[in-house]
């Protein structure tokens, strides 16, 4: 009587211990890839669902994004200008079954092919191109990354190029050579505003000859501008046509020096 007891408290555990191994619950960013005897059958998932104990073994994957730090890596440019760069790397696996049978470890595989690359596309380019042409160079970066992750299941949305670090040396010539672009476009912009200014000059004499009142006025109003209350200077309009009367009648010979005494 105790010993068929015992056996039936056996049988018991033993059938709620193979109820607990056959009954699986994966949420819904997981999959969980189900290997019967060593061949995959398929992912299943998400939800409550049931598998083969002993027979069947389970592989759960993420589907959530996964942000991953390239760390930095010390790149020569295309021109010999040694930096160090480091980006980051989105991406995500499209097929669970393709992930857990194509290879090994796809976050790591992930992480060597991104810095294989980085440092490949980076010593094509210039270091002008790769301070400017960001965007440019993340989206080489992006499809030459998802077309090697492609046939493991894995599709990378996005790679960013973080921070270029630069040599002390490069970033005092980098300045020197933004101060004198400076002082190029200053001298440049302040020629143009001479140029400018002289043709209006230019223009208003051509327009004052042809008007010797506007002149007049014109005088008048410079004299009001720089008289003021307490300025004891005295300011005395005299007319040009006067000074070229007095020209015209002046003798041939009063303009010349008197003769030296013997």
């Amino acid at each position: 009587m105790n010993s068929g007891l015992i056996g039936i408290i056996v049988g018991a555990a033993v059938l709620l211990l193979l109820l607990m191994a056959a009954v699986k619950i994966v949420p819904e960013y997981e999959r969980g890839v189900i290997f019967r005897l060593g061949r995959i059958i398929g992912a299943k998932g998400p939800g409550l669902f049931f598998i083969i104990p002993v027979v069947d073994r389970m592989v759960r994957v993420s589907l959530r994004t996964i942000t991953m730090d390239i760390p930095p890596q010390d790149v020569i440019t295309k021109d010999n200008v040694t930096v160090r760069v480091n980006a980051v790397t989105y991406f995500n696996v499209v097929d669970p079954n393709r992930s857990v049978v194509a290879i090994e470890d796809h976050i790591k595989g992930t992480s060597q092919i991104a810095q294989t690359t980085l440092r490949s596309i980076l010593g094509q380019v210039d270091l002008d191109e790769l301070l400017v042409n960001r965007d440019e160079i993340n989206q080489r970066l992006q499809q030459i990354i998802d077309d090697v992750t492609n046939p493991w299941g894995v599709k990378v949305t996005l790679v960013e190029v973080k921070d270029v670090e630069l040599p002390e040396t490069m970033r005092r010539a980098m300045a020197r050579q933004a101060e004198s672009e400076r002082d190029r476009r200053a001298k440049v912009i302040h020629a143009k505003g001479e140029f400018e200014a002289a043709e209006t000059l230019a223009n208003a004499a051509v327009r004052l000859e042809g008007h010797p009142a506007a002149l007049h006025l014109r005088i008048l109003s410079t004299m009001s501008e720089i008289s003021s209350d307490r300025n004891s200077t005295l300011i005395f309009p005299l007319p040009m046509e006067i000074l070229r009367l007095v020209d015209m009648l002046r003798p041939p010979d009063a303009a010349q020096s008197p003769a030296h005494t013997s």
